[in-house]
């Protein structure tokens, strides 16, 4: 069984407003860089869109896969349960009203079955080389669709 390591950020320019997304898989010696855009997203899809985006990327099934995030969001919902929570309730939060970006959980949720993912939290905008390197990325990519 292999290992393979993932960072990823997403952006947006404007909340909502065009956004991007960006991830850098490391496995052994071997580097795949990958991003994306929407013109019209919010930061929150940018985020859980990374993270899919890698783990789609991934050509192996029954690997460790850790995933680096600057993304409170994502970590918070699987190191406090949310998601389960929302899966108990019907994809319900605690005010009773539909979970946001549902449509992304749920894959992001199936795809991580496929793989041993973890999820980590790395501190955004903090000299992490390749958080900073996903956040380049994801602007990078803003820029292609602004154009």
């Amino acid at each position: 069984m292999g290992k393979v390591t993932i960072y990823t950020d997403g952006a947006c320019s404007g909340n909502p407003g065009p956004g991007g997304w960006g991830a850098v898989l490391l496995c052994g010696e071997h580097r795949k860089e990958i991003s994306g855009a929407d013109k019209e997203t919010t930061n929150q899809r940018m985020e859980l869109t990374a993270v899919i985006e890698a783990l789609k990327a991934l050509k192996v099934e029954g690997w460790d896969v850790t995933v680096y995030t600057d993304s409170a969001y994502i970590v918070n919902a699987f190191k406090d349960n949310w998601i389960g929570k929302w899966q108990k309730n019907g994809w319900k939060n605690s005010k009773k009203e539909p979970v946001a970006n549902q449509d992304l959980w749920q894959e992001l949720i199936r795809l991580m079955q496929i793989n041993n993912v973890k999820i980590e939290k790395v501190k955004g905008h903090a000299g992490d080389e390749l958080n900073e390197y996903c956040d380049k990325l994801a602007r990078d990519a803003i820029l292609k669709i602004k154009q």
